[in-house]
């Protein structure tokens, strides 16, 4: 009887530091038992041997940035049945998404000392952009277990489960003290999704909102929460402006709190 071959994995990197490619190769142990169950085809970051597509399951990590990175997603997606998004520049633009709110050419001209050279698009952008994706992992960088999960699940024929649930949730499991009510720390927890282990709040610092928006997250509650704080609405924004600060519920709220003061000003009676 012929033996049935074993799925196809690929990995890839776009604009990125590497760190959620590095908790795969990171797990060791787990990811010797698992690749004993699928054969690894393309990843850069482990091995020279390069095998071409088809894939039937495509992790890639970092943002898209630049014009060719545009295309290699392309066709990226186009040679993979499954396709997954692992941490948080690859599903919602990443700290590069910063970029998004300033000059990009601007950037560029003060950096590189021959701008003409440099190719980048205007904008840092996730995956989900430009390409159809099956499922997001986030983080910065992403859970090991999550991620090793996710692949068992598939090669065991089912749709990984996801967590949505917001590191509130996991301060309450560990017993860790509120930074916000103890000690009036600002923090995303509210509105981020679990997956670190409350690593921040563990520390008594707030959370930092790596792994992006929980389902649902009620930015507007938590926003007020800012204000109430002491924080001016710049500074409430700026909290939501960072690892995954484009994300659109993060990237709404911030808009928000910075538009909110100048809408009071122009619709006052004069």
């Amino acid at each position: 009887m012929r033996e049935r071959a074993k799925p196809r994995v690929a990995v890839f990197k776009m604009a990125s530091c590497d760190g959620c490619q590095l908790q795969l190769l990171d797990a060791e142990e787990a990811l010797l038992e698992l690749a004993g169950a699928i054969d690894i085809v393309n990843f850069a970051e482990a091995s020279s041997h390069i095998e071409p597509g088809p894939y039937d399951v495509t992790l890639v990590e970092g943002s898209v940035s630049t014009p060719e990175l545009e295309e290699q997603v392309k066709q990226i997606r186009d040679q993979s049945r499954v396709l997954i998004t692992i941490g948080a520049c690859a599903t919602s633009g990443g700290v590069q998404a910063l970029r998004n709110l300033a000059d990009t050419e601007a950037f560029v001209r003060t950096v590189y000392p021959t701008p003409a050279y440099v190719k980048t698009l205007e904008r840092s952008h996730p995956i989900s952009d430009f390409v159809k994706v099956d499922y997001e992992l986030t983080g910065c960088p992403i859970d090991r277990g999550e991620l090793l999960g996710a692949l068992s699940a598939l090669l065991a024929g089912s749709a990984p489960r996801l967590s949505t649930s917001p590191v509130c949730v996991e301060c309450k499991r560990r017993g860790y003290v509120c930074v916000v009510v103890a000690r009036g720390e600002p923090c995303l927890g509210p509105v981020t999704r679990t997956g670190c282990g409350a690593l921040c709040p563990a520390f008594g610092r707030g959370c930092y909102g790596c792994f992006g928006p929980s389902q649902p997250p009620n930015t507007e509650a938590l926003a007020k929460r800012f204000i109430a704080l002491g924080l001016t609405p710049k500074q409430a924004a700026d909290k939501f402006r960072f690892i995954t600060g484009w994300a659109p519920a993060f990237r709404e709220a911030a808009d928000r709190l910075e538009r909110g003061p100048r809408s009071a000003k122009e619709g006052a009676t004069p």
